[in-house]
């Protein structure tokens, strides 16, 4: 509904983050979403919030692992890269 309401104001970009930011625990597990989220969307890179460095260096070596979880869960909507940064989580 909201992705929705978002690509009828143009507003693609945030569209298309909220989609994936919707799927974002699903394929990440409760744990991981717990310090992390998903902030934005740069082309198709998904850049990602992480509350501690120690968090940011462990979803790095679980990149590959995450991506295909999210394309598993997002389909055509998942990005192809992600950009991990330390940031508020909420």
């Amino acid at each position: 509904m909201i992705g929705q309401v978002l690509d009828e104001l143009g507003l693609e970009v945030a569209s298309h983050a909220f989609r994936v930011g919707e799927h974002w625990g699903d394929a990440v597990g409760p744990e991981v979403a717990r310090h992390s989220r998903p902030v934005g969307m740069r082309g198709r890179v998904l850049e990602v919030a992480v509350d501690s460095s120690v968090w940011c260096q462990q979803l790095q070596l679980q990149r590959p692992a995450i991506l295909a979880a999210l394309r598993r869960v997002a389909g055509a909507d998942a990005p192809r890269d992600l950009w991990l940064r330390v940031g508020p989580t909420r």
